[in-house]
């Protein structure tokens, strides 16, 4: 299981509801600092859907509410280790 959390007390797992944000194929869990963690089997997941966030991406305005969130998730998933080592 490959755990990636995201370095915000302000995203929740809230916000996948508010946005109508693709949820990662594993969910999420939220730790006790309040940081969300999104949940992959493995990095090709986790790397599959941030190419799907990164397409969705393309399609919205960039004053959009979605847009850092969207940004802040792609980040999160782009500079995990694993995930690094995985594209190398």
């Amino acid at each position: 299981m490959l755990r990636i959390a995201i370095p915000s007390t302000t995203i929740s797992a809230k916000v996948f509801e508010q946005h109508t944000l693709l949820t990662p194929p594993n969910g999420t869990e939220t730790e006790v600092s309040g940081e969300l963690v999104l949940l992959f089997e493995d990095e090709e997941e986790a790397v599959a859907y941030l190419d799907k966030l990164e397409d969705y991406s393309t399609e919205l305005d960039h004053k959009s509410p979605e847009k850092s969130v969207i940004n802040a998730l792609v980040s999160a998933i782009t500079n995990d280790e694993f995930v690094q080592a995985y594209l190398r």
